[in-house]
């Protein structure tokens, strides 16, 4: 890139975040997609809410209760939460009060950093999140900008001055807290217990905090020399004197510090000239766990030319923002959410360096390592309490991640779960369920029960992205753990009925011993298992995967279907007798989301639940027994012999022994958005996909502009502003993601590669009462893809629909085509390329489909179908 070019980049991006006036060099361009929300959100907007929104280009901003809404800003090595008004509350409760500030995993380096102009501590009067940055207007023409640059121990704060005040007296507060990510509060140890006092230095430049005998040091500083400076146990701005939240509830509704704090302050003060036309300065937190020479680096880098950096960043976010574009007119909140579900991805991707790995046996052990990570790399759960290593987070979130184009992180993602799995577990296949960045395994080790149900997924992930990009490498690498791991996961059968024992997503007390969930993702494992092996030439192990999951296939429906007015499946099996227990979880539509890959003998492609009884349940799953306003419950509503009662309505007969938990997280309402698209079901399927859309995009919900939250509003729960910063969920959780990308590019936009064995399917589906759907760089394997479909004419006699596929360095023999609009719906003629082609009428779980055979060629291709 030249230089030229490498400046216009470089202006633009700091325009569009507010810290430089461009010259004439042109702005980022603004995504389509992402500039409006949908009507009917608009309209439902209270005006006397007082939230107020602005979406301009890549932005989304809010004005009220900015003091209670957590923030996120975050990179790959380094990430920030704190409050929108510029404060930095305690937070959280796996290290109570202390997930919250700066950490670089897997440490804490600061509790917070707060900025005071002229003697007045700077509060912020509207809030706003881009794509990876944070901006704040202070007032007084003040504005912040957090930026956290990939691949750096660092994070960046710029305060622009616009020049109304020629002389300003800057005053920067931070109060450390140096501690690891585990031992948490309520662990043996805890971390009240290892956790050291502080201290602070000045360098004659930068406030430097230390922890010994530990080497972990964090550094805060600037580009300028300060002119004063003060060092003590305070210096938490307008926070002083701290309030300090006790060990156990009841807590005071807002808090400065945990109880396990033991960290120290430090004061830098600075004389600055603002020319008329403004000044931006820039600050930088650093650290590291591996000493000051470490830490002094991370600052060196992200001070050396933080423009570039911010630069850099933005080129980023924007190169994650080119693929998957998606253009749906008749659905504009959906496409919004598209947009900023890839940036939510992009966002919780992390790495930490040099783990000792070891089970804790749920935080009650501290053996010795069982080895060493020298890197790990993953999607985060959820901030800011879970942005660790999980299973089965990690599991759900791949089919968002292969659908936004990110392979290398999934990938990533999986790799590290294997070396965690087989270095802890002995290279039993068993997949650990939740790991800390310092190489903590909490929970799955093989002397615990685990989750069997990640174990079980782990060899369809691998499946899915080697589908999607067609690397027979990465397939290879990850095969053996896959075997291993699906036998792992068939062996935990003790009464040798075929359904392995073992929790799977629920983990509730009082359910039987074999779950539904595990019963159905190890079905799907083995089949694509079964895949994986064919294609390798592994034909021992493809024939017994294969003959293990058609014999589990073939008598599933019967062990699992509850029937009678339930219209649902059975939650589990109770052994002895595998009696079925039915408990209204939301796990019950996990026969419907989970679908068997195509081209396995003697196995049937897609959902793994028979239309009819999905229909039955699908329907029955919509009532208010199981739905609220943002989606589907954790547990329904109906009969219970739990001494709570039922809150509810009741939809069936059956007494559960279960109580209901109207908490609706989103991963709920996206395996349920899921499930609906496997039946063709997209008028029920948009109320899920809008419900997971308004938790992200609608400003009378929101906690944090643009980001999916773990659990939207509910009875049982309330919302996360209801909660203090102690108790609530995740502000950005990675896995709703998968309940609107997915139903997007693999559902509507019916993209379905196989580019492991040379073949691509591209299939659309228009959602009723929808004339277009658009989707461009929808990338696989090493190429990109571009669909549009339409429908013109009605869909009676004369209708018209239009399939039109631009693929660009994607291989493979191509199916093309499109779902009619009704059942009985007649064809008149069908063309490809404006010629007259035979065709095939293909009956499938989505209804009645045409397909077309479009050769192995490149370049553009389009069908039309004419009905009779």
């Amino acid at each position: 890139m030249s230089r030229k070019l490498v400046r216009i980049v470089m202006v633009a991006a700091l325009a569009a975040i507010g810290l430089a006036a461009p010259p004439t060099a042109p702005a980022l361009s603004a995504s389509p997609t992402s500039s409006a929300l949908s009507a009917s959100t608009a309209q439902s907007a209270s005006p006397s809410a007082g939230a107020r929104t602005g979406v301009v280009g890549d932005e989304l901003t809010v004005t009220d209760r900015l003091a209670d809404r957590r923030t996120v800003t975050i990179g790959d090595r380094f990430y920030e939460v704190g409050a929108a008004d510029g404060s930095y509350p305690a937070t959280g409760w796996h290290l109570r009060g202390e997930m919250g500030g700066f950490w670089s995993q897997p440490i804490k380096l600061l509790d917070g950093l707060w900025f005071a102009v002229n003697g007045s501590w700077l509060t912020a009067r509207s809030f706003t999140s881009g794509y990876g940055y944070t901006r704040m207007d202070l007032g007084g023409g003040v504005q912040r900008t957090d930026v956290v640059p990939d691949g750096n121990r660092a994070g960046l704060v710029g305060l622009r001055f616009d020049g109304r005040t020629p002389r300003v007296a800057l005053t920067v507060d931070a109060h450390s807290e140096l501690l690891k990510a585990y031992p948490w509060s309520g662990t043996t140890p805890s971390q009240d217990a290892v956790n050291l006092p502080d201290t602070g230095t000045f360098d004659g430049r930068d406030l430097l905090f230390q922890e010994a005998p530990n080497h972990y040091a964090a550094l805060v500083g600037a580009q300028l020399t300060p002119a004063g400076h003060q060092l003590g146990p305070d210096f938490r701005g307008p926070q002083d004197p701290a309030v300090i939240c006790p060990n156990t509830d009841p807590a005071p509704p807002r808090c400065d510090d945990g109880p396990a704090g033991k960290g120290t302050g430090g004061q830098l003060t600075y004389t600055l000239n603002i020319p008329k036309g403004g000044r931006t300065v820039w600050f930088a937190v650093a650290g590291s766990d591996q000493g000051t020479a470490a830490a002094y680096a991370a600052l060196a880098t992200a001070l050396k030319n933080p423009d570039a950096e911010v630069a850099r960043k933005a080129a980023d976010r924007r190169a994650v923002a080119d693929r998957t574009r998606v253009d749906l007119p008749g659905d504009p909140l959906l496409a919004s959410s598209v947009e900023w579900s890839k940036q939510n991805l992009a966002d919780a991707v992390q790495e930490s360096h040099d783990l000792r790995l070891f089970a804790s046996e749920e935080g009650t052990q501290s053996p010795p390592p069982a080895g060493t990570l020298a890197t790990a790399r993953w999607i985060g759960a959820g901030w800011p309490d879970y942005p660790w290593i999980f299973g089965t987070d990690g599991e759900y979130t791949a089919f968002a991640a292969v659908a936004a184009g990110d392979f290398a992180s999934i990938e990533d993602h999986l790799r590290t779960l294997r070396e965690v799995s087989d270095l802890v577990n002995d290279h039993s296949g068993k997949v650990v369920h939740e790991v800390t960045p310092d190489g903590q395994v909490y929970f799955g080790a093989n002397d615990e029960p685990g989750n069997t149900d990640e174990t079980a997924k782990f060899p369809s992930a691998v499946a899915l992205v080697w589908r999607w990009t067609g690397d027979d490498k990465f397939r290879d690498e990850l095969y053996d753990f896959s075997v291993r791991a699906i036998k792992y996961a068939v062996g935990l059968d003790a009464d040798g009925d075929g359904w392995p024992e073992g929790s799977g997503n629920v983990e509730r007390a009082g359910m039987g011993q074999e779950k539904l969930d595990v019963a159905a993702y190890t079905i799907r494992g083995l089949a694509d298992v079964a895949a994986m092996a064919a294609s390798k030439g592994d034909t021992a192990t493809a024939n017994w995967a294969t003959a293990q999951a058609t014999r589990r296939e073939q008598k599933f429906d019967d062990a699992f279907w509850y029937g009678g007015d339930t219209h649902s499946y059975a939650d589990s099996l109770s052994d002895p007798g595998n009696v079925k227990l039915f408990q209204r979880y939301w796990i019950g539509l996990t026969p419907l989301e989970a679908a068997l890959p195509g081209g396995v003998p003697g196995l049937p492609g897609g959902p793994l639940a028979p239309v009819a009884r999905a229909d039955d349940t699908l329907t029955q799953h919509e009532s208010g027994c199981y739905n609220g306003d943002f989606g589907l419950f954790h547990t329904g509503t109906g009969p219970t012999s739990d001494p709570k009662g039922n809150p509810g309505p009741s939809c069936d007969s059956v007494t559960s022994a279960a109580p209901s938990d109207r908490e609706t997280f989103s991963l709920g309402s996206a395996v349920a958005a899921v499930a609906e698209g496997n039946y063709g079901r997209l008028a029920q399927q948009r109320v899920y996909t809008t419900d997971n859309a308004r938790i992200q995009l609608d400003p009378d919900v929101w906690e944090l502009p643009g980001a999916m939250p773990e659990i939207a509003p509910s009875p049982d729960f309330g919302s996360n502003l209801s909660h203090d910063f102690l108790s609530r969920s995740s502000v950005l959780q990675a896995w709703g993601t998968y309940g609107v990308l997915w139903p997007v590019v693999a559902q509507q936009l019916g993209v379905a590669p196989d580019l492991g064995v040379g073949r691509l399917s591209v299939v659309p589906q228009l959602p009723p009462g929808q004339q277009r759907i658009a989707g461009s760089d929808i990338r696989l394997g090493g190429g990109s893809l571009d669909v549009t479909a339409t429908r013109s004419g009605g869909t009676g006699p004369g209708g018209i629909l239009r399939t039109e596929v631009d693929r660009d360095g994607v291989p493979g023999a191509l199916t093309i085509g499109a779902v009619l609009p009704a059942t009985g719906a007649r064809v008149g003629s069908v063309s490809l390329d404006g010629h007259r082609v035979g065709y095939q009428r293909v009956t499938t779980s989505r209804g009645s489909e045409i397909h077309v055979s479009a050769g192995t060629g490149g370049g553009r291709h389009t069908l039309t179908i004419t009905l009779g």
